[in-house]
This record gives structure tokens, C-alpha cells and sequence, in this order.
């Protein structure tokens, strides 16, 4: 706002922050199509295979799609001058610099205990984890219920709803000898 009351000119919007994750989801994406580009299309073989190609390519395909438009609409706003390619919104307010710190090692560690914790409880505990950590440990016991309900509820929906083959821990192997 300084440079407005200074020069009478609106200030420009940084938008470079704004194309971080779509730029990884992007590389994600290519990443995901390279590594399952060599698998079988026959749909009669490997059945499970072939039904993850086709939907991965079809997720993947409107992912990027909807990324080029959102790209396409912010490099327009840099062309009527309206916005630059700042990465100013990315670092501040550098108050919440520990918060997005701390949200990032919740993911690292989410993906690297995932193996021994298996879905279940690594889910719950980083679901836990990120809400009490945005909620600044407000509201624990329903953070807790809402987030042993979604996990619990995602074992449910990608286990015995669509097959899918999570890493398996302690509960998995507890459900599947109940089952």
C-alpha cells in the first residue's frame, strides 16, 4: 500500500507464490505418467493395473488441463501489469514462517513412517498433528475424534471400497484378522 499513497499507482499482486504447488502437481503428475507408461494396456491382464492407468491418466490429464488454465489467467494478470511474479506471500507474514515450518515436517515424516506405522495410524497421528498444530491446540478432543473418524473412515474407503493396497501397520493387521 506505501507504493500506492506514493505514486498513485495500485500496488501489484505477487502470484509467483501462487504457482508453487500447481508447478510440483505438474511435476508430480509427468513423474506419475512416466513411471506407469510401460505397464500393459491389455484389460485383460492385470485388470487392477490397467484400471490405475486409466484413471491416473484421466485425474492427471484434467489436473494439468486445470493448471494451465490457472496458469494461463495469472500470466495474463502479469501482462496488464495487475501482477509480477513475487514470491513475497510465500515467506510472509514471517509469523506463520514455524507453522509452515512445522506442517512441512509433519509431511516428511508422515511419508517416512507411513511404511512401519502403516495408513491408519500414521493418518491419524498426522491429521492430529496438522489440525492441533493450525488450531494452536484449540479443540483437542474434537480434533482428535474428527481425526481418528476420517482415518479410520479412509481405511474403510480405500481398503475394502476400492482395494486399494496401503501400507500395512499394527492396526491393518488388527482389522485383518477381525475380518
Amino acid at each position: 500500500m506505501d507504493n500506492e499513497m506514493n505514486t498513485g499507482e495500485p500496488e501489484k499482486k505477487h502470484i509467483g507464490a501462487d504457482l508453487v504447488i500447481p508447478a510440483v502437481a505438474v511435476i508430480f503428475t509427468l513423474y506419475y505418467f512416466s513411471t506407469i507408461i510401460n505397464w500393459p494396456w491389455n484389460p485383460d491382464e492385470r485388470y487392477i493395473s490397467w484400471t490405475a492407468q486409466v484413471s491416473a491418466f484421466f485425474i492427471g490429464s484434467v489436473l494439468i488441463a486445470l493448471i494451465a488454465a490457472f496458469a494461463i489467467y495469472k500470466f495474463m494478470e502479469i501482462r496488464q501489469g495487475k501482477a509480477d511474479l513475487g514470491f513475497q506471500r510465500l515467506t510472509e507474514p514471517f509469523s506463520f514462517m514455524p507453522t509452515r515450518a512445522g506442517l512441512f515436517a509433519l509431511t516428511i515424516s508422515y511419508i517416512f513412517f507411513v511404511d512401519w506405522g502403516g495408513f491408519t495410524i500414521t493418518t491419524f497421528i498426522f491429521l492430529s498433528a496438522a489440525m492441533l498444530l493450525l488450531n494452536r491446540g484449540r479443540n483437542w478432543k474434537f480434533i482428535l475424534a474428527l481425526s481418528a473418524v476420517l482415518s479410520v473412515g479412509g481405511y474403510f474407503l480405500f481398503v475394502y471400497a476400492f482395494e486399494v493396497r496401503f501400507p500395512k501397520g499394527p492396526f491393518e493387521i488388527m482389522m485383518a484378522q477381525v475380518f
